[in-house]
């Protein structure tokens, strides 16, 4: 029997912690089902350190990740996009390509921790309650039955996890 991957496509502005975040936990917790990718309208060349200590401090894979523009999966060798979400308000709005294959979007408003200010501890948890509520999201799209789901049906879906709140998942320190 072969297993079907689906390729998904996260994008948010800067693609420094956000969109990071979405790759590394869909490739963990999609078990295969999906080949993940992230990127940025504008992104910031580098991925955010605590975007890293978030990931590493859950046990969520920190290597291999770079920030990179969204423009390189218009290319036509670029694989064939089956999802694309984006995680922020500015990516939301911006415009972008017509996608070959016409993958199914959605939008998942999610707070950029990169601009949290206050103390090292709130700005920390910033991060952690950014990881949940991706996290949160996540785990909604990884236990749809995507196989059995015609594609409007999973727009709204995602769009439904788009709106979702998981903002109250318990928020814990990264030492």
């Amino acid at each position: 029997m072969q297993l079907i991957c689906y390729n998904v496509l996260f994008l948010c502005t800067s693609n420094a912690a956000r969109s990071i975040m979405a790759e590394s936990i869909l490739t963990k917790e999609g078990d295969g089902l999906f080949k993940t990718f992230s990127a940025g309208t504008n992104p910031k060349g580098e991925i955010h350190p605590l975007c890293l200590k978030t990931l590493d401090a859950f046990n969520f894979n920190i290597d291999g990740y770079n920030s990179k523009k969204w423009d390189i999966f218009e290319n036509l060798d670029a694989p064939e996009m089956d999802f694309i979400i984006t995680v922020c308000d500015d990516a939301a709005k911006e415009i972008c390509p017509v996608w070959l294959g016409h993958p199914v979007s959605a939008h998942w408003n999610i707070k950029d921790p990169t601009l949290a200010t206050g103390t090292d501890k709130k700005i920390n948890n910033a991060f952690i309650k950014s990881f949940h509520e991706i996290r949160g999201k996540i785990l909604h799209l990884v236990n749809m039955p995507i196989k059995t789901i015609d594609t409007l049906s999973l727009h709204h879906k995602l769009t439904e996890i788009g709106e979702t709140d998981h903002s109250k998942m318990s928020v814990s320190t990264i030492n």
